[in-house]
């Protein structure tokens, strides 16, 4: 079989592809424009702390990446700025 040429991305890079890439989409909330990513329980790897709620999102567990879709620092300064929701803390924020 072929090897690959492509360059795999590393770093930064890679979580901003890896976020790029899923399923995501973009809710209103009290005026501002927000990008929600789902995270299923497969791919939640680390363990968080939910700022609706300030509980632990535990690893294994499903729920949202938020990040604000329209600041004006850019796209890499908002992602930078993601915050990982129990879905239950977002669907009530």
């Amino acid at each position: 079989m072929p090897r690959s040429h492509r360059r795999k991305p590393t770093g930064s890079d890679a979580s901003f592809d890896r976020l790029l890439a899923g399923w995501k989409r973009t809710e209103q909330r009290r005026g501002v424009e927000w990008t929600v990513q789902p995270v299923s329980a497969v791919q939640a790897q680390k363990e968080y702390t939910c700022p609706g709620c300030g509980r632990t999102v535990p690893r294994g567990t499903a729920h949202v990446v938020v990040w604000r879709a329209d600041g004006v620092l850019g796209d890499a300064a908002d992602l930078a700025a993601r915050r990982h929701w129990h879905t239950a803390c977002w669907r009530i924020a």
